[in-house]
């Protein structure tokens, strides 16, 4: 494929090796049958509000990384691979807690089981952030190496979901409809890696104009779209417009772990990647409790007043008539909003529940909302004069 001059007479050669391509990445990430797949060290609980993963090449950093930010002790040295499992620990950071993962480092080739790669890249994938650590002072093709091997294995770093719909049926061909003109593939191609797939029968939407390996990864269906940093250490054996030039790249941070440098930095861009967001609670006629907020994240169901709700008690939902917001995601102080109201971060929620309407009329009680006999009524005592 390398090899091959990219035109319009050969893109319909390259889309079906493509398409054959991922099949068989896809049968070759399956475990085997008879085996359980599970393995010592790797099997981490989730815990906290958010999950992140370092990744990156031997001796680049990882461990003192995870010491400083976490305190949690991780054994370092001055020789390759000394982490050889996986090492939690915990970041307190905006009154929330964040699930740091220490993992052993991954060779070129780690998405075909070299080096443990398979596992590493297994625990990658539950995760809400990758930290890509990188050495500042090495090769500028690290990045693209890694970049590589975590796509060969279903993972896709900071990009969105294409916008294709594709709905299969038992019955009437295939319909392709687009809603915006195609640039990058037509009709025959999209029938052609339809038909490795053996799909003959489906209705197909383009609602952006997508490539092939865009329309590979949705009928797959297992990819995970995880946002990545690109986090450059030692950065003190480096000159000020090499620091300056990377730091301008996209996604990117740059450290010291030696010389502690710019760790608020990372943190702050760790925050703002996560999309983490508080929110604190009012009862009525008290001031806000800015004590314990509430964590909501985009990844983790949404930041919406719903959602919001549920987290406070599940059977909550139920009995809300609206909600009262302070904040910067309110037009006036306070605006009362519905379930649907999308919160911003540091925002101060008082929830508003329904009265409920109290059994009975006058002096008589009933029970239930069927009528009874008179006789039957249960009469209270006389008042008092």
């Amino acid at each position: 494929m390398a090899r091959t001059q990219k035109n319009k007479a050969t893109e319909y050669h390259l889309g079906q090796l493509k398409a054959k391509l991922a099949k068989l990445r896809t049968q070759l990430l399956e475990p085997p049958k008879g085996s359980s797949g599970a393995s010592d060290g790797f099997e981490v609980s989730k815990y906290g509000h958010g999950r992140v993963s370092l990744i990156g090449f031997p001796s680049v950093g990882k461990s003192t990384l995870l010491t400083m930010l976490t305190g949690t002790n991780s054994e370092t040295a001055a020789y390759e691979f000394t982490t050889l499992t996986c090492i939690p620990g915990v970041i307190h950071y905006k009154d929330t807690k964040i699930q740091l993962l220490d993992l052993p480092g991954i060779i070129e080739g780690a998405s075909q089981g070299k080096g443990r790669g398979r596992q590493v890249i297994a625990v990658a994938k539950s995760s809400d952030l990758i930290l890509m650590v990188l050495d500042a002072s090495k090769s500028r093709g690290h990045k693209e190496i890694l970049t590589r091997e975590l796509e060969a294995v279903g993972l896709r770093l900071n990009k969105k979901p294409p916008n294709i719909s594709l709905i299969k049926k038992k019955t009437g061909g295939v319909t392709l409809n687009s809603m915006v003109p195609l640039t990058h593939c037509d009709e025959k191609l999209v029938y052609q890696i339809l038909s490795e797939y053996k799909i003959h029968n489906a209705e197909v939407l383009f609602r952006e104009d997508a490539t092939v390996d865009d329309l590979i990864d949705v009928i797959e269906g297992n990819r995970k779209y995880v946002r990545c940093l690109y986090v450059y250490n030692k950065i003190d054996v480096c000159s000020i417009e090499e620091i300056d030039q990377i730091a301008r790249q996209p996604h990117s941070v740059v450290i010291s772990c030696n010389m502690n440098l710019n760790l608020g930095g990372l943190l702050e861009s760790m925050w703002e990647h996560m999309s983490l967001r508080r929110v604190y609670t009012k009862k009525q006629g008290c001031k806000p409790d800015f004590e314990e907020p509430v964590i909501l994240s985009e990844d983790r169901g949404g930041c919406t007043i719903d959602v919001f709700c549920k987290q406070l008690h599940a059977e909550l939902i139920k009995s809300v008539k609206y909600a009262l917001v302070w904040g910067t995601s309110s037009k006036h102080y306070p605006q009362r909003c519905g379930l649907g109201h999308t919160l911003e971060d540091e925002d101060v929620v008082q929830v508003v529940k329904k009265k409920v309407a109290e059994d009975g009329r006058g002096r008589f009680k009933t029970q239930g909302q069927d009528t009874q006999r008179i006789a039957d009524r249960e009469k209270k005592a006389k008042l008092k004069t």
